[in-house]
């Protein structure tokens, strides 16, 4: 009898939230009723770690006053609005062949090409160079950039392979260290009205030392979800994504989907990032005048142990972020979030996209975990880009105007960047350097549900809080086929001591402090690490690269009582990819 009845309460929990999952989907119903009427073609988007993301960066800083790139702070960007931007530099390129401000190099124009045939159903003009000279059974690769393609009057279809297979060696670490993916990457559109997208790979991996820590820490993988041990040490996932985009009244554009996204100009993001595992949303984007809004309504999944077979606990978040082209070249941002979590229904005063989240969650009774923040880049002299990110938890002013006493409610986080193309006069040669500084307790809740996070994982920098960081990137594309870069990163981080939070670790509740003021970054045991990196990838065939890298890593742990600790940790690997993005270990 305790059994049913345990069975009995478990299925009724998962007919709940089973219902709240709905919501979202009984939201979007309405919204896909006014498709056969009003809906415009609508794309999809370029795939997290697009091999075109630097390449368009490249662009929106030549172009310097392109409208459609400096709004696009808010990624992954649609394929339609990235063969516009390339179509709109061929022509300037053209129209200008002496203007150093608008001449693309032959690696430019190469890059240029293979985004319009990678993304062929968004190019305006003849298609014929994009055609295969040897296609497979005159069906495979007629296209040389898509393995299956169907264009049809009132139907279009890609479907791509998506394989990787990565081999390393670690020093000090007897298990070998691999990662192998596969699976197969589709999109299309439905009487050009209707868009949709998947991606469906199958992994298995075993990372450094450091990577099985942060598994061990946190119960999870990063960057995925639900996992399985794989022989003694490695992990077993899923990464299966998917979405539906349509358009309505021209300028509003959908998609309902279980994705990743990314707000921010920087290599890493204050706002939301795309470290996390996928999750459900609804999203849409309004891009009119000089104007971009985005709203995003997020089902999370809570703190849980993934080792236990039960309906893990759901949060959910709605995210708003406004930005306008304040001058030709300047681009500014608000942002804003909430996360909550209610037993027992979805709070519907959120639903509102344009009030402003922290007035809504006060009149709840303040429950809730909201966040506020501005952005900024601007483009000078087509060759630099200045970009940055201010984040804001709490904002209390005479605690602000004492700075210096460490109050633990000034919760803040600051992004401050600079990208530099055809560095020295040196064609393709790209830098980029950036700082983050998160104080304590940024990101956290006094509970440990409305934390910003999902999946066990942080949704916004991966470190969490209580660090400041420094990134230096060179990226250097002498030809087409070859992409060289280096990288270094080097962050402090206050950890936690003997038990107590000193708001690093953003699952924890703020409620758990030892005291309310003595709180810079870096309190508690202090953390050191410094990362050096490099690269060599080959694109041997369209979308199939061979890649080589080296990676040193020294991490060490200073404890006031005089405890050292240091973990050194030297990587060779040697992988090949097709239509996938590179696994990183950059933390």
């Amino acid at each position: 009898m305790t059994q049913f009845i345990k069975t009995v309460v478990r299925r009724r929990k998962k007919i709940a939230l089973s219902v709240s999952s709905l919501t979202f989907l009984v939201l979007s119903l309405p919204l896909a009723a006014l498709l056969p009427a009003r809906a415009h073609a609508q794309s999809s988007y370029l795939p997290q770690g697009s091999k075109f993301d630097h390449f368009l960066d490249r662009m929106e800083i030549k172009l310097q006053t392109n409208p459609d790139l400096n709004i696009s702070t808010a990624k992954p960007i649609s394929r339609r609005l990235a063969v516009r931007v390339a179509e709109t530099a061929d022509s300037l390129d053209k129209q200008y062949p002496y203007d150093y401000f608008y001449h693309l190099t032959s690696v430019d124009r190469a890059n240029l090409f293979s985004l319009e045939m990678n993304n062929i159903e968004w190019v305006t003009k003849k298609k014929d160079s994009f055609a295969s000279k040897h296609p497979i059974w005159n069906t495979f690769y007629r296209n040389k950039a898509n393995f299956y393609e169907v264009e049809d009057k009132d139907f279009f279809l890609v479907v791509d392979p998506a394989i990787q297979q990565t081999q390393s060696y670690e020093s000090g670490n007897k298990q070998r260290v691999f990662y192998n993916s596969k699976g197969i990457t589709l999109r299309g559109l439905i009487a050009n009205k209707l868009g949709f997208s998947a991606w469906l790979t199958d992994n298995q991996e075993r990372g450094p030392g450091y990577f099985q820590q942060r598994v061990a820490a946190f119960n999870a993988v990063p960057g995925a979800g639900y996992y399985k041990s794989f022989g003694k040490t490695g992990f077993d996932y899923f990464d299966n994504r998917a979405s539906i985009y349509f358009n309505t009244w021209k300028y509003v554009d959908w998609q309902f989907g279980y994705d990743k996204n990314f707000i921010g100009n920087g290599y890493r993001s204050l706002f939301l990032s795309d470290y996390a595992a996928p999750y459900l949303f609804l999203k849409f984007n309004t891009r009119i005048w000089k104007l971009n809004y985005q709203t995003i309504y997020m089902e999370l999944v809570s703190q849980h142990y993934i080792h236990n077979d039960y309906q893990y606990p759901k949060k959910y978040a709605v995210v708003h972020h406004l930005n306008v082209n304040a001058t030709p070249w300047l681009n500014l941002g608000l942002y804003e979030n909430v996360v909550f979590s209610r037993a027992d229904h979805y709070d519907f005063s959120y639903l509102n996209p344009v009030i402003f989240l922290v007035s809504a969650q006060q009149q709840n009774g303040s429950p809730d975990k909201t966040t506020a923040g501005i952005d900024w880049k601007a483009n000078i002299g087509h060759a630099v880009q200045f970009y940055g990110q201010l984040v804001i938890n709490e904002f209390i002013l005479h605690q602000i105007l004492h700075y210096g006493q460490g109050y633990w409610a000034n919760k803040q986080g600051l992004q401050l960047g600079l990208k530099y193309v055809d560095a020295f006069s040196v064609n393709n040669l790209d830098l980029q350097f950036e700082t983050n500084i998160v104080r304590p307790f940024t990101y956290t809740h006094n509970d440990t549900v409305s934390n910003f996070s999902h999946y066990n994982q942080p949704l916004a920098h991966p470190l969490g809080a209580n660090f400041d960081e420094f990134i230096a990137i060179a990226h250097y594309q002498p030809a087409y086929k070859w992409n060289l870069e280096g990288k270094i990163i080097y962050y402090r981080q206050g950890l936690d001591s003997a038990g107590e939070n000193f708001g690093s670790n953003i699952f924890e509740s703020y409620d758990t402090r030892p005291r309310d003021y003595g709180f810079q970054i870096g309190s508690g045991v202090p953390a050191n690490c410094f990362m050096v990196s490099g690269l060599v990838s080959y694109q041997w065939k369209e979308n199939l690269f061979i890649d080589l890298s080296a990676q040193y890593r020294n991490y060490s742990v200073h404890d006031p009582s005089g405890f050292y600790r240091s973990n050194n940790s030297t990587m060779f690997s040697a992988g090949i990819r097709i239509n996938m993005f590179r696994r990183e270990y950059d933390y």
